[in-house]
């Protein structure tokens, strides 16, 4: 059982790999969860490793903070979390945005400093937006934690776009 185990998912990424040619050198490797997917394994999760103090941003010079409910800077990198939305607090477009704005900033914040987590690659396999931000999805335990925001109706699944909140 165990030969059948190896060979069916590297029979699989072998088969893709021939058809569509190797992936990007930055992207997740999309063609390798397909694989497990296929034999009916699960991707193991990453490691909660990143621990860090967050609060809010403010100024010009920002290491680790949060700026908003989808957005941080970790270690000097501006993180966009991959997977969910959720209502802006710069320039909203009315008070019921920024009031909930302002709850997914102090949520994110809450979530971020209960203890480690990991920081994936961006399950797409795009690894920056069109304003720079690395795109990445924060998991604790394996879970996202743009999940917890949005079962508590402070975010949405990222659907590629902004939606109005208004």
């Amino acid at each position: 059982m165990a030969p059948v185990l190896v060979a069916l998912p590297l029979a699989a990424v072998g088969a893709v790999w021939f058809a569509e040619g190797p992936p990007p050198a930055n992207a997740l490797p999309e063609w390798s969860v397909t694989a497990l997917e296929a034999t009916g394994l699960k991707a193991t999760p990453l490691p909660d490793t990143v621990s860090a103090q967050f609060g809010p941003c403010s100024g010009s010079v920002r290491t680790t903070c949060v700026v908003d409910g989808d957005t941080i800077w970790l270690n000097g990198d501006k993180i966009r979390i991959a997977d969910i939305n959720t209502p802006e607090t710069n320039e909203p477009g009315c008070a019921y945005e920024a009031q909930l704005g302002a709850q997914a900033t102090a949520r994110l914040t809450q979530l971020l400093n209960q203890g480690t987590f990991a920081v994936a690659p961006n399950p797409d396999g795009r690894d920056e937006d069109q304003y720079g931000r690395k795109l990445r999805v924060l998991t604790r335990g394996g879970e996202s934690l743009g999940d917890t925001l949005v079962a508590e109706g402070l975010a949405e699944e990222w659907q590629g776009y902004r939606r109005e909140w208004c």
